[in-house]
């Protein structure tokens, strides 16, 4: 047998063992060596994209709990699931999550389909989610690289092209040592592997079941891999957002349906640009807006955002067209992203 092929079967043999010991238990997660149901599957992976397993674990209960199957998310109402999906980051992977229910509904007779070109014309799901469902789902050899695995493959064979032009390569030595039988088990103890033992910033080598075929570890600068090119600075935004009181009621507003934050409620908001825009395109007209001292910081993937807090009264009123008075003492239940629900505490606490 060919030496590098036994290393590399070795490499998974290790794995797994250390899995079967060591897996995490996770709500969406099977038990090793038992099949998974896809349903999970897809909604976990989901919903982990940007986010940690501590976030998700108490969230996708509560989703599991309200929409237990895929038709029943299919059928849920647009503002219902992205009231339930605030502070999970990213609106535009709600809307998919719902789009691609209903597709799995209307095209596939509510299966998931097994194979990763036919999960990849599904709605959100790309190259990394369809190979997780696959293999993990359906047990099929699929090539499955999340950051967690790109850290530990990085790391095995001490790949020193910086990230992101590394990717290729990483993704062709996970496919080395992927295994052909219990493929889907292999990618979640590659993630287990890679959220405990070989951490970003610390590792346990001497507990790590690869530390034999380690490269970087052999080198003794584990934590050197990935390399990583150097970060540019995020852009840094301003903005205004308007807290408008009625009878107890604060306006919010619908976002566009496209966009950040897409189709959520949320508080009114300006311009978001290089320079302060003070009370640029206030949402009601004639109100003696009082600006708040404090501001609302927020960091998005791309950038970061400052808001002032413009505080106002309307008695009178209408809403306008994309508004709507909403309880204050209920504000909790409208759903609102992250970055607005800080504007409302700073608001409420003011």
């Amino acid at each position: 047998m060919d030496a590098k092929l036994s290393d590399h079967q070795s490499i998974a043999a290790a794995l797994l063992g250390w899995y079967d010991v060591h897996a995490r238990d996770l709500p969406w997660r099977s038990r090793p060596g038992e099949t998974a149901d896809p349903y999970r599957v897809w909604l976990s992976e989901i919903m982990l994209q940007q986010t940690t397993v501590a976030t998700v674990r108490p969230r996708f209960a509560d989703f599991i709990a309200r929409w237990p199957t895929v038709a029943a998310m299919a059928a849920a109402e647009d503002a219902d699931l992205m009231s339930a999906w605030a502070g999970l980051g990213y609106y535009a992977r709600a809307r998919n999550l719902l789009a691609c229910a209903r597709a799995v509904v209307r095209d596939h007779g509510g299966v998931f389909p097994a194979d990763e070109p036919v999960l990849r014309t599904l709605p959100g799901v790309g190259d990394y989610t369809a190979a997780a469902i696959a293999a993990i789902a359906f047990g099929k050899r699929a090539v499955v690289v999340d950051g967690n695995v790109e850290r530990v493959v990085a790391r095995l064979f001490a790949i020193d092209t910086p990230l992101p032009a590394a990717k290729p390569l990483i993704r062709a030595a996970a496919d080395l040592i992927t295994p052909d039988n219990r493929a889907g088990d292999f990618a979640q103890a590659m993630m287990d592997l890679g959220s405990s033992l070989c951490g970003p910033r610390a590792t346990q080598c001497l507990l790590c079941p690869l530390r034999a075929h380690c490269r970087a570890a052999a080198a003794g600068t584990p934590t050197a891999f990935p390399v990583k090119a150097g970060k540019k600075a995020k852009p840094h935004r301003h903005g205004t957002v308007f807290w408008l009181e009625r009878d107890g009621h604060v306006l919010l507003v619908r976002r566009p349906d496209k966009g950040l934050l897409g189709g959520m409620r949320a508080l009114p908001t300006g311009p978001w640009a290089d320079a302060p825009p003070g009370i640029t395109d206030a949402p009601v007209p004639g109100i003696d807006w009082q600006i708040v001292p404090d501001r609302v910081t927020h960091v998005f993937t791309h950038f970061t955002l400052e808001l002032a807090l413009a505080s106002g009264r309307a008695e009178g009123h209408e809403a306008p067209a994309d508004g709507e008075w909403w309880a204050i003492e209920a504000l909790d239940s409208a759903g609102l992203p992250t970055v607005f629900a800080k504007a409302a505490q700073l608001a409420r606490r003011k």
